[in-house]
């Protein structure tokens, strides 16, 4: 038995819990109409996942919820939960019970679970499907569904029938794969229409190209002595980063530790001191008047090694200017040496009269003259601002005066110091070796200290000048190109580097700037543009060109697979078709006592409308002979002792047990774990009814059976028999009843 009972709470009429066990092959559900038969085969799709409302007769969430009766609350939740035996594994989990639970809340919400770990729909379905089962199909059968598959049409039933061989996927894979290939052929045509469009513009930017390597040789010279100039400076900020950190960690440290030393010191004293004297108030006085000269001290070192590094960022600012200006200079000069050449040119030619050539000799000074003045009006209105050096220098010269000041004090202070000090140490013994600890610990500490400060100046400095490096390499990377900034090949060592006198790297600075003007005035900029429009062009061209080689490939192989899909399609279709006419034939003789059924593959022919006629109407032109064709299933029978042989000749009967017949037949092929039938037996006599229940015995050695009947005969076919009942209250309740007891209910 693979299915092991079913529990409902809540769910439709069941308000309270029940719980059904089917420890049978066969088990079947009985009671009278409206008592809530029908909500046990909907609460199997239910907890199977089916997400269709219509099929589980409701329009919202909430309608499978029980919503009260007279005597009876409504409830919040409804939830079904389904027991598998899985010793066998047929279910693809490690686990010997396999239990499924959907729960669905007032508000829509739904919650599904297996052995009690909340998971998802999807998983839920995929692990069904791999043992055959769903949430509906050809393993959960009403009446209506019965006749259905004999009541559509041959494509319908087509349908059904692959769906019931498991081929759906095929007709899935086929669809995907088309739609594949209509994308993929659309985009080919958008990519090589791309193509045509960039050919010409690359064309244009080649011949480009080739007028701009005239200035490669400037440009490959600007990217060496970046390089060389951004290795060297990266090395010697390195260099003095690295001086920093590693002279800075152990002073702090050490800082920390005097620090600490200092407390335990103080703390000492604190207990020995005696009654201190003047001499002792005195030293404690200049102590901490020398430690605040010193400190004062340490903040003015401090200053003015901050007020040097912006007097050597401001010099740098100002040589910059004025090395720009010296070009601009050097060009009104070289025009003016022009101007006077023409000059005595028209002078000379004034004398022969010819008035074409001095009148354009006239025009050419009047440009030269509005260049001259233009730049000399330039020039006059640079003015390169040295009043902020010259403030910078006055106040590092106040703080020089007031250093060299507070340097003074201090050695007074400190002769003052070690005299009061000399004096207190003949007057004092109690304690004498705290205070000589605090007193070296603070000396100590002012040393760390001022090392410290100067420490931190020289930080203060690197960074200023690591942000001008980085403004540096931003400019080199817009003018040149990332190569300039990859300097960390350039092959030179950290010795070297330190070696060299600081003022030969501003010199390569210098030079760098001179290329910069140059390479300007020949437009190096839009060079650059077009270099990189040119491999953006060229790259795009080529990465079209690879596209249409995997598209058109693409599309080969999406045509091969759909040639090779549909060719196994039609394979197992037909192999299914074949077996399943076997059991359906079987089935057939069995319900009826002989005869014979089978399914026919059969090609319908459609006229196919013209566009004329789809515009003007059938009756406007004459028929084509164009057709096209449907696929699909037809079904013959022939019953025993009569010439039959149209499913519309038969009987509501007839139709009920074929419809039956073919229904277990096409579930032999791929044979459910369990199959629920809902009063599929309801139209069948007496004698079909015997008939039915000798099928339903022979497929119960396939599949588990659970029965929703009437049918005194059906019945009799089962090993376990439910009853279902409804009071008044109208809630649904199962009893326990015998045999006799359910043919009582079912009358």
């Amino acid at each position: 038995m693979y299915l092991k009972s079913l529990e409902i709470s809540g769910f439709k009429s069941f308000a309270k819990k029940e719980s059904l066990d089917f420890t049978s092959p066969i088990s079947a559900i009985v009671g009278p109409n409206g008592s809530g038969k029908s909500n046990v085969a909907e609460a199997f799709r239910f907890v199977l996942g089916e997400q269709s409302l219509k099929s589980l007769r409701g329009k919202r969430g909430e309608d499978m919820i029980f919503s009260g009766s007279k005597n009876e609350r409504s409830l919040n939740r409804a939830s079904v939960k389904v027991v598998f035996d899985n010793i066998t594994r047929f279910l693809n989990i490690d686990f010997d019970e396999v239990i499924i639970e959907r729960v669905v809340h007032k508000d829509g919400v739904n919650q599904y679970s297996i052995n009690g770990t909340q998971v998802r729909l999807k998983d839920i379905i995929e692990l069904l499907a791999g043992a055959n089962i769903g949430s509906s199909g050809h393993h959960i059968i009403s009446q209506g569904e019965a006749d259905r598959i004999l009541s559509v049409n041959i494509k319908e039933r087509r349908g059904m029938i692959e769906d019931a061989l498991g081929l759906k996927v095929y007709q899935y894979k086929i669809s995907e794969s088309e739609k594949k290939l209509d994308k993929v052929e659309e985009n080919l045509k958008s990519v090589e229409s791309l193509r045509r469009e960039i050919k010409p513009h690359l064309k244009f930017l080649e011949k480009q190209i080739k007028k701009i390597e005239q200035s490669a040789e400037l440009k490959d010279k600007l990217r060496d002595l970046y390089k060389e100039y951004f290795k060297r400076e990266d090395t010697y900020l390195k260099h003095q980063k690295n001086y920093i950190r590693v002279n800075k960690l152990p002073l702090d440290e050490k800082l920390r530790e005097l620090n600490e030393d200092l407390v335990d010191a103080k703390e000492i004293l604190k207990k020995e001191a005696q009654p201190i004297s003047e001499e002792s108030s005195l030293v404690m006085e200049l102590e901490e008047k020398l430690s605040e000269i010193r400190k004062k001290k340490s903040d003015l070192t401090r200053e003015l090694g901050q007020m040097e590094g912006m007097i050597v960022f401001e010099e740098r600012r100002i040589k910059r200017e004025e090395s720009r200006q010296r070009e601009e200079e050097d060009r009104v000069i070289r025009f003016k040496d022009v101007k006077n050449f023409l000059s005595e040119l028209q002078e000379e030619l004034n004398s022969y009269g010819n008035l074409n050539v001095v009148e354009a000799l006239e025009r050419v000074k009047k440009s030269i003259n509005h260049f001259i003045e233009r730049n000399s009006k330039d020039n006059a209105s640079v003015e390169i601002d040295f009043s902020e050096v010259e403030k910078l220098k006055r106040e590092k010269s106040e703080l020089e005066e007031r250093l060299r000041n507070v340097v003074v004090n201090e050695r007074d202070l400190s002769q003052k110091y070690d005299q009061a000090k000399s004096q207190f140490e003949k007057e004092k013994d109690s304690g004498r070796q705290a205070e000589l600890k605090i007193f070296e610990i603070n000396a100590k500490k002012a040393e760390v200290e001022a090392r410290l400060n100067s420490i931190n100046e020289l930080d203060y400095k690197i960074k200023m000048e690591d942000e001008n490096f980085k403004r540096e390499l931003n400019e080199a990377f817009v003018l040149a190109g990332r190569e300039s900034t990859q300097f960390f090949d350039f092959q030179i060592t950290e010795d070297e580097v330190m070696a060299e006198p600081r003022r030969q790297q501003f010199d390569r600075g210098r030079e760098i700037e001179k290329i910069k003007i140059k390479l300007e005035d020949m437009g190096a900029g839009s060079d650059e543009e077009i270099l990189k429009e040119y491999k953006e062009v060229r790259d795009r061209d080529e990465f079209l060109e690879r596209e249409i080689e995997d598209l058109t490939r693409s599309a080969i192989s999406l045509k091969d697979l759909i040639v090779e899909l549909k060719g196994r399609l039609d394979v197992e279709f037909k192999d299914g078709v074949e077996k399943i006419n076997k059991q359906f034939n079987e089935f057939f003789a069995l319900m009826f006592g002989g005869g014979r059924a089978e399914m026919l593959v059969v090609r319908n022919k459609k006229r196919k409308k013209s566009d004329t006629e789809l515009e003007l109407g059938d009756d406007s032109v004459e028929e084509t002979e164009e057709e096209d064709s449907e696929e699909g299933i037809d079904i013959n029978v022939a019953l025993p002792n009569k010439k039959t042989k149209g499913l519309q000749m038969l009987s509501g009967g007839e139709r009920s047990l074929t419809s039956i017949a073919l229904l277990f037949a096409m579930s032999q092929i791929k044979p459910p774990p369990f199959i629920i039938l809902d009063e599929t037996d309801a139209a069948l006599d007496e004698a079909n009814s015997r008939r039915y229940g000798d099928m339903i015995t022979s497929l119960s050695k396939y599949s588990q059976l659970i029965l929703i009947t009437h049918n005194r005969e059906t019945m009799s076919r089962a090993g376990v028999l439910y009853g279902i009942t409804m009071g008044m209250d109208g809630v649904s309740r199962l009893l326990s009843v015998k045999l006799e007891e359910a043919v009582k209910v079912a009358k």
